[in-house]
This record gives C-alpha cells, structure tokens and sequence, in this order.
C-alpha cells in the first residue's frame, strides 16, 4: 500500500474529517446501514480509526505508523499488515470493513482473496468508496495529481470492483449510496439511498457463501 502520503501528511489527513464533517457523518451512516451489528469484526486500512470506532469495530490492520498510532489512541488495537498479506487464519473474521483505501491497494485482486480466505462461510465484507465515474469521483481524478494523497490511488467504478470481488468468489451483493452534492455543499446529513449510480459515495456488501 502506499503509506508515504500519511505519514507526512497526518494532520492533513485528519483534518479533512473536521473540515467535512457532514460528509464524513453521511459516509459512516451508509456503511453502517450494511454493515453487520454482530460478530468478530476486522478493519483493512483502518487509518486513523476513524470508521472503526464509530462503528464498534475494535481491531484493525494498518501499515502507516502514523496511522496506527492514532488509531489506538481512539482504542483500536491495530497491527501492522496490508490487504495482501492478512496474517491471520482461515474463516476467522464474521465480517471485513474497507472505508476509502481499496484505491490504494498494490493488488486488489490479492487483496479480495485474502479477505475472502480469512472470512467465515456466511459472512460478508463491506466496501465503502467514491465512485470513479460519480461526480466527486470525476472531480478527484481531474485534480489527482494536485492531492498527497489521491495521486497515488488508483480509483474503480462500481462494476470494476463488482468484478473484482466476484474473482475472488464473492456473491449476492447489496448496495446503498450518498454524497449527492458538491462536498462544499453539505451542510447535514446525506439521505442514504439503496442501489448506485446516483450517489458518490458507495457501500457494497458481498457475501462468501
């Protein structure tokens, strides 16, 4: 994964929580909206924690120092590994969070396996992410090159990841969307919507059978 953008830019980071704080309030809504409320739960690229502790998921894997550090002090234990290379059991986890970080991936398709090896039967990874061809996801790759962090992502659209995880074995997706505005816009929470193609965020759940 490509760390170097959050390590030196941390604060940066964290601030566009603060500076979009309504986005971020409609983001966690829509992932919470699929996300199973029980289980054994893990976060790929945790980050700062700041969708894990929200959300009531205590564990996490990060391969940002920075990251790690700030994700445990919001109480999350985070230990240092990518989506590539999980280094845990098979059919351990009862469900997979990845918020805003598939794009940062080296290898999605490795990814997706190895999340789906380390996933019990009957259970489900969740996907939040913009999506390339909505209009925040236009925007991003327009102006990819003038962001730390976005010019080393490699942005999907829905089907592309829809592919990706089917690859990988994964079936019966669900999905639910928001983000219909321009982000200097939002002044309170996003209505979340089931289905895509309108909204910029989306949330996908795919389920290993």
């Amino acid at each position: 994964m490509k760390i170097q953008p959050f390590e030196e830019y941390a604060d940066q980071y964290e601030g566009w929580f603060e500076k979009n704080y309504w986005v971020y309030q409609s983001e966690l809504q829509a992932v919470k909206g699929l996300l199973p409320q029980q289980g054994n739960g893990l976060e790929v690229g945790v980050g700062s924690g700041r969708f894990a502790g929200p959300l009531g998921i205590s564990f996490g894997v990060e391969p940002s120092p920075k990251m790690r550090m700030l994700a445990k002090a919001r109480g999350i234990k985070v230990i240092d590994a990518s989506g590539e290379y999980l280094p845990f059991n098979d059919f351990q986890f009862d469900f997979v969070l990845m918020v805003t970080m598939i794009c940062f991936f080296d290898d999605i398709n490795k990814a997706f396996r190895e999340t789906y090896r380390i996933l019990k039967p009957n259970s489900h990874l969740v996907i939040g992410f913009i999506d390339k061809n909505s209009p925040v996801g236009e925007i991003y790759q327009k102006h990819k090159n003038e962001n730390e962090f976005y010019k080393l992502a490699t942005f999907y659209s829905i089907d592309e990841v829809v592919f990706y995880l089917k690859n990988a074995g994964f079936k019966k997706f669900e999905f639910n969307q928001t983000i219909f505005k321009d982000l200097r816009k939002i002044k309170d929470i996003e209505p979340i919507k089931n289905g895509y193609g309108k909204g910029s965020f989306v949330v996908i759940s795919a389920l290993k059978e």
